[in-house]
């Protein structure tokens, strides 16, 4: 009866222990998340402070008109020039010919890995098609200036040895499986009760993708593609190799071009003295390129959510 009673008393003991530690416990957990998100907020704060303060400087020597008017972009030259839209044309020149590579197959692949793929061949082609994001982008921008390159000169007499069309494939196949992976994320989550009842109606297995699928998985399917198009105007590594670095104001991807990351790198090599306005043009073409990629990701969330919306309703 004694032992009986003191392992109760212990039990309790242990039981109040419990209770008192459990809040001390949740709080820290709580803590720790709490610093972890504005830890993020701030550094984004930052880098957005360290570009505005080194883009009022730039600004302060180059007029708006300049910047957003001119047709040139030459800082590095004895006649300079620093009209931001050959580098904009570039940048979006490579991104289009990404995403006309990466958009049909990778939702293709996602449909594939969604409606036909049994479960073996799904855990067997997901992680291979997956391996192409971990391939380091230095080592595809040498495979498509050595591989890819070759080959469409071999189709395409006049095409430069520095294009964009080799860039923006290679630089597609590099986000097919942003696109394959979370379209097929958002293909699964769409309830089966909605195939049967298309199938019940009388739909082939197509109509049923293409009306009922898809549809329903639009907002993923969307976010997935505005997040590559995201992606592809970030890259650096591939269109710095393969795509050359002369400013071009031009829609012809057979032609040589520079993006804004490009030119980011070409001025931090070291060449160029800090503090000096050709320094500090990379700088406001950091201000450019966040403006783009944070416009990307408002019209993201506003039109994922507009579909979230319409399919509550």
């Amino acid at each position: 009866m004694a032992s009986t009673s003191e392992t109760s008393l212990e039990g309790g003991r242990a039981r109040r222990r419990g209770k008192s530690s459990a809040p001390l416990r949740e709080r820290l957990i709580e803590a720790g998340l709490l610093g972890s998100g504005l830890l993020s907020i701030l550094t984004t704060v930052g880098i957005l402070a360290v570009l505005l303060v080194e883009g009022v400087g730039f600004f302060g020597e180059v007029s708006l008109g300049q910047f957003f008017g001119d047709t040139e972009w030459t800082p590095l030259f004895a006649q300079k020039h620093f009209g931001i839209w050959p580098l904009v044309s570039g940048t979006l020149l490579t991104t289009a010919v990404a995403m006309a590579v990466a958009l049909p197959f990778g939702l293709l692949a996602a449909i594939y890995l969604s409606e036909f793929a049994g479960a073996r061949t799904r855990r067997l082609l997901k992680p291979a098609l997956e391996v192409l994001a971990g391939i380091p982008t230095i080592v595809y921008g040498f495979f498509a200036l050595t591989v890819v390159t070759p080959i469409l000169q071999g189709i395409i007499p006049d095409l430069a040895g520095f294009n964009a069309l080799s860039a923006g494939i290679v630089m597609g196949i590099m986000i097919i499986p942003m696109i394959s992976s979370l379209s097929e994320d958002a293909l699964q989550s769409v309830p089966r009760a909605l195939r049967e009842a298309s199938w019940g109606l009388g739909a082939t297995r197509i109509a049923t993708i293409f009306r009922v699928t898809l549809p329903a998985a639009a907002s993923g399917i969307t976010a997935s593609i505005i997040l590559a198009v995201s992606r592809a105007i970030g890259e650096t590594m591939i269109v710095a190799i393969a795509a050359g670095q002369q400013p071009n104001l031009t829609a012809d991807p057979t032609q040589s071009v520079e993006t804004m990351t490009a030119y980011i790198v070409q001025v931090s090599l070291g060449d160029t003295p800090a503090g000096t306005i050709e320094y500090r043009t990379i700088f406001a073409v950091g201000i450019m390129l966040f403006a783009m990629t944070l416009l990307m990701n408002v019209l993201s969330r506003r039109f994922v959510a507009k579909y979230r919306y319409r399919e509550a309703r």
